[in-house]
C-alpha cells in the first residue's frame, strides 16, 4: 500500500516526533511520547487489519486503555487494550480510532502515515 506524500504531516513529524533522534531508539522514544502526550486514552478502536502478533481480527471493536510499557515499544507502537475481560499490548498500527478529539486523530494518522511510507524503527 503506497501513502502519497504529505508534506504538512512530514515536517510535523521531523520537528515535533523525531527531531534530533539519530538513532532507532531515539525514534523510538521520541513516537512514545509523542503518541502518549497527544492521545486522549481511553478511547474506541476496531482493528483494520490481522498481525500474527495480535488476536484480533479485523471488524473486531476493542477500547484502547493506553500506551504500553515503554520498553515494549522500542521496534513498534503498542497500546494496551481492554478485550475479552484482559489487557494486553496489540500493535497501534492494526487500529482505526472510533470519533475522536483531533489531537488524537492527527497523532495515530501521524503513526499510520509514517509506517504507511515505509519508515520502521529497528
Amino acid at each position: 500500500m503506497t501513502v502519497d506524500r504529505d508534506e504538512e504531516r512530514d515536517e510535523r513529524i521531523r520537528m515535533e516526533v523525531i527531531v534530533d533522534a539519530y538513532t532507532s531508539e531515539e525514534q523510538a522514544l521520541g513516537w512514545y511520547y509523542y503518541l502518549e502526550d497527544k492521545v486522549g486514552f481511553p478511547f474506541q478502536a476496531q482493528c483494520i487489519q490481522e498481525r500474527t502478533v495480535s488476536p484480533l481480527e479485523v471488524g473486531e471493536e476493542v477500547r484502547v486503555e493506553g500506551m504500553a510499557d515503554e520498553g515494549d515499544c522500542m521496534s513498534e507502537m503498542f497500546v494496551r487494550i481492554e478485550w475479552m475481560d484482559r489487557e494486553f499490548g496489540v500493535p497501534l498500527s492494526q487500529l482505526e480510532l472510533a470519533d475522536m478529539d483531533s489531537d488524537t486523530q492527527e497523532a495515530v494518522a501521524d503513526w499510520h502515515y509514517w509506517n504507511g511510507r515505509g519508515n520502521r524503527l529497528c
